[in-house]
């Protein structure tokens, strides 16, 4: 089942209009739940961002966040107890094509459920990277449907035998990945560029930041360069998918002793144990 302007549908009732400003213009936005044995994992803060993201773009859309979170739920029924993730589409909608926005459209939802199951062998034994220059526009905190430079980003670490592309501005600033957060550990302290226009706020990110101050690492948002990034300790990449995997190489070059180090163990063990406080019945933020 699918879940279509708010109803339940089968796959073949799905059809989305040329005109849709979503397919023209890239003019909406998404959102990614993780799903752990049938339930939802952060799902208020995912919300969050889901309706951070249609204010700065100005979509409205004609559900309240109680009804959309309901919708959720009656699709996430539809899944099983089982591992995946949720995805939602909302854009403008349709409209004759024009750059500015028409006077009027209705908005249009798209959710789903996959399967997808917890990336274990990179979590356990760790990934290899590689960096881009981060040539993305100046609002990635929105997350949009533009996300071209994202994927030739990821397509650049693919060629390269690379899981995910660590991305650099012209300024030599250390952003994030090309679909995840990154932070570095150096001397026991985390590392990560601070939220804001050009990175994405990530969920996971939270989550281990909560995490940190609960086992009492120091856990420190600011710029870092590539020179720093290069002399850490420890790298991690963070996202709803990936959930904390481990950097043991950069451009081919290992990241400290070129195998998962003790802070990125301690934050993994701790994230997991939030997930089973889920699936216990117990809040994840507990």
């Amino acid at each position: 089942m699918l879940l279509w302007n708010g109803k339940l549908v089968n796959e073949e009732e799905v059809h989305v209009s040329y005109h849709d400003r979503g397919y023209y213009f890239g003019d909406g936005i998404y959102e990614v739940f993780r799903i752990y044995q049938g339930h939802l994992f952060e799902k208020e803060a995912h919300l969050d961002r889901l309706y951070n993201s249609l204010a700065e773009i100005k979509i409205q859309i004609p559900w309240s966040r109680e009804d959309l979170s309901a919708q959720l739920n009656q699709l996430l029924d539809t899944f099983g107890e089982q591992d995946g993730m949720l995805y939602l589409q909302l854009t403008r909608g349709e409209a004759k094509r024009a750059h500015a926005f028409p006077v009027s459209s209705t908005a249009v939802m798209l959710g789903y459920c996959e399967p997808l199951a917890r990336p274990v062998d990179a979590i356990e034994n760790g990934i290899a990277t590689i960096t881009c220059e981060d040539i993305r526009w100046l609002r990635c905190n929105i997350k949009s449907l533009n996300l071209l430079p994202n994927t030739l980003a990821k397509q650049e670490a693919a060629e390269a035998g690379a899981t995910e592309a660590i991305l650099i501005r012209a300024d030599n600033t250390v952003t994030e990945g090309s679909s995840s957060n990154l932070l570095i550990v150096k001397d026991g302290t985390i590392y990560t560029h601070p939220d804001g226009p050009l990175i994405l706020s990530g969920i996971t990110k939270k989550v281990i930041e909560r995490i940190a101050s609960e086992l009492q690492i120091p856990y420190v948002e600011r710029r870092f360069t590539r020179e720093e990034l290069m002399a850490a300790d420890e790298a991690m990449i963070t996202s709803t998918t990936m959930e904390a995997a481990p950097v043991i190489t950069i451009d081919g070059q290992p990241v400290g002793t070129g195998t998962p180090g003790p802070v990125t163990r301690r934050l993994q063990e701790a994230y997991l144990q939030q997930v089973h406080a889920l699936l216990a019945g117990a809040s994840p933020a507990s």
